[in-house]
């Protein structure tokens, strides 16, 4: 027979683990709930004769436990210690992030599939939780807090960019419209930009004025927006022949209010079209909606 006692006072933790037992289907599997000197202890017995499946049972309820019960306590504290400068909200946002980007194949790693923990299944015949898992679990207590620092460094990006929209919409606000309506169409996730009247808006760098904004990149479509925030028009229609992304996202943000979304006028049939056939069959001149050599980057 084969004996092993897990020890907590922890009333919700003792319910789990024999709430579990009942519904894993283990056979010659016997367990007893006792109270000794100190602990609250669930002892479970093993009669069979398959010893890893047993000690692979025993690994895997306390993968669990440890992530139902002691994850999210062990993010908050190392938060506390590490990051105790940011404010309750921030450290809220910390906390979120972090379980969003802990992996399970690694707690699966570090816990039920760690070597040494198998090996004190085995050689052990009982465990206080709290102490095994703050002291001998180390190497999955560093894995989380890898993960806190990553997502401290996500928290801070994305808080620089909500200031940096922030900064961006109080310019526009703050300066006269001097278009009424500029088109952007958006494809193969590169802008182009048309006026009123469908030719192409070209603006010189040496008459931005807002120059500075330009230190945050925005790929390959930085020209499409300091235009606008040059131009800063009215309304800005956007030819969406690609899905939405960050870009247009962004857009919505800066310009709230003055975008509008097309997918199906002349314009997107036009460029839905050129995008797909590769080869432009015929002249296009100057009146028309697309200049034969604004595609020819698409079609060669």
């Amino acid at each position: 027979m084969k004996s092993f006692c897990f020890k907590t006072n922890n009333i919700r933790i003792l319910e789990y683990i024999l709430k579990r037992i009942d519904e894993i289907d283990f056979e010659n599997l016997i367990y007893s709930k006792n109270k000794f000197s100190i602990y609250e202890n669930v002892i479970i017995h093993y009669f069979g004769n398959d010893n890893e499946a047993y000690y692979e049972f025993l690994s895997k309820l306390l993968e669990e436990i440890v992530i139902e019960f002691f994850e999210e306590k062990i993010l908050k504290q190392l938060i506390n210690y590490n990051y105790f400068y940011f404010d309750e909200y921030e450290k809220i946002k910390i906390l979120e992030n972090s379980i969003q980007i802990i992996e399970p194949e690694e707690c699966i790693k570090y816990i039920s599939e760690n070597k040494y923990v198998k090996e004190y299944l085995k050689q052990n015949k009982s465990m206080i939780l709290e102490g095994f898992i703050y002291f001998r679990l180390k190497n999955y207590i560093s894995y989380l807090d890898n993960i806190i620092d990553y997502a401290v460094n996500q928290f801070i990006i994305e808080k620089e960019y909500k200031e940096f929209i922030s900064l961006l919409k109080v310019y526009v606000d703050s300066k006269p419209t001097q278009y009424k309506l500029l088109h952007l169409i958006y494809i193969n996730g590169e802008s182009i930009l048309l006026d009123e009247k469908k030719n192409i808006v070209s603006v010189s760098e040496n008459i931005y004025n807002a120059k500075y904004l330009s230190d945050i990149s925005f790929s390959s479509n930085d020209f499409a927006l300091n235009t606008l925030l040059t131009l800063l028009p009215e309304k800005i229609e956007i030819h969406l022949i690609d899905d939405e992304d960050e870009f247009i996202n962004t857009l919505k943000l800066i310009f709230d209010g003055r975008i509008f979304i097309c997918k199906d006028c002349e314009i997107c049939k036009t460029y839905k079209i050129l995008n797909s056939s590769q080869i432009i069959r015929k002249w296009v001149d100057s009146e028309n909606i697309v200049p034969y050599l604004l595609f020819w980057k698409y079609v060669i």
